[in-house]
């Protein structure tokens, strides 16, 4: 593999999906042959100090832009040439291909030979405006590879590019750490630190905001209480829609089956799933395709983690679930349907065992980091 620039806005100790996708990948390359060129996190002093710390734990270089948004202006690019060349860099590779790969052509001059941009949900929302069409057919052409989440993303993104363009398509979608997501995750502790020992849980892990569909589940309650009386509903995360989630759990009368945990630190996560009996997130795609799921990593989470999972059916979500096997997808944004398919999990132990063992091993199977970090290496 050549010496590899990696070009990103998104990077720890900034906290998201794609952060943390990033940063799995580039831990699981050759240390000595990576080198990554970041935007700054915060420029408070607090930011500044957290970011510096980051950075001196990682086995590879992190070079930081003074700027907290990192975009192709041609100062950025200038500085992205300047790093290839003095680290020696032979590939490239975009965190996100817009609008950051719209610097591959420089980039090749600088004297890159692969480059590789990843696309997640965003530029299939590009790819149906004309004018962000447009930049991605352009940042199509100055790559090598353009990577895909799953088939939903892929279609869409491929219909904005040349037809060399979309033939070089790979997909690389986020892993999952089996090691860390398994089913003795410590679940338990957590169930009773929340009094829900002797309760079933259906539990969502995301951020909240109306696309991840918590308030679905929430006007669903009624008709699964009515069938699990004792049922709740544990809601792990935080985000902008946690007030109406909260009202909405009031006005609808199941405030006391509801549990809101709050922002949950990254190391917690694991135990949070495991305190589920199913993990259920009815995500819908929004504002006419541009507000979509590009894949739902937590569904995977929570099937490494031995649960069956009731998704929605926004953009790629489907990609990360084998519908009636590690679980079910229905439509985004109907409640009947979610409550059905999350009683018929509450009241059938060997179905959900059956489930959350299939979902483990297909985690195993073909979602693990080692896997795609090597097919990133072929890419590279």
């Amino acid at each position: 593999m050549h010496k590899t620039l990696i070009v990103t806005n998104d990077f720890p100790p900034r906290p998201g999906g794609i952060q943390a996708f990033l940063h799995n990948m580039a831990l699981r390359l050759d240390p000595e042959r990576v080198v990554v060129y970041a935007s700054t996190w915060k420029r408070s002093a607090e930011g500044r100090e957290a970011t510096a710390a980051f950075d001196a734990e990682q086995p590879f270089q992190v070079v930081r832009d003074r700027t907290t948004m990192l975009l192709p202006t041609p100062r950025v690019t200038r500085r992205a040439g300047e790093l290839l060349r003095e680290h020696g860099c032979g590939s490239v590779w975009f965190g996100a291909a817009a609008p950051l790969g719209l610097m591959g052509p420089a980039l090749r001059r600088a004297g890159a030979k692969r480059i590789v941009a990843t696309t997640h949900g965003h530029e299939a929302g590009w790819a149906q405006l004309p004018a962000a069409r447009q930049l991605l057919r352009r940042i199509g052409e100055g790559t090598d590879t353009l990577t895909y989440l799953g088939e939903y993303t892929r279609s869409r993104i491929a219909s904005a590019l040349t037809e060399p363009a979309a033939a070089r398509m790979e997909q690389l979608p986020p892993g999952v750490d089996e090691q860390t997501f398994h089913p003795g995750s410590g679940g338990a502790a957590v169930r009773a630190r929340l009094g829900l020992s002797d309760r079933p849980v259906v539990v969502c892990v995301s951020r909240l905001v109306p696309r991840k569909g918590q308030d679905t589940l929430i006007e669903a309650m009624p008709r699964i209480l009515a069938a699990v009386p004792d049922a709740v509903l544990l809601v792990v995360g935080g985000g902008p829609y946690e007030g109406e989630l909260r009202k909405l759990a009031a006005s609808t009368g199941v405030a006391g089956s509801v549990v809101f945990t709050g922002a949950v630190p990254w190391s917690e996560l694991p135990a949070h799933y495991g305190a589920g009996d199913v993990f259920a997130m009815p995500c819908r795609t929004r504002r006419g395709g541009l507000d979509v799921e590009g894949l739902g990593i937590v569904y995977l989470e929570a099937s490494a983690t031995g649960l069956p999972v009731v998704a929605g059916d926004s953009g790629g979500a489907p990609d990360a679930v084998l519908d009636g096997e590690t679980g079910w997808v229905v439509p985004g944004g109907s409640p009947d349907d979610a409550a059905d398919r999350v009683v018929a999990l509450l009241r059938d132990p060997d179905l959900r065992e059956r489930m959350g063992g299939r979902g483990r091993a297909w985690v195993e199977e073909k979602w693990r980091w080692d896997l795609l970090a090597e097919r990133l290496r072929r890419l590279l």
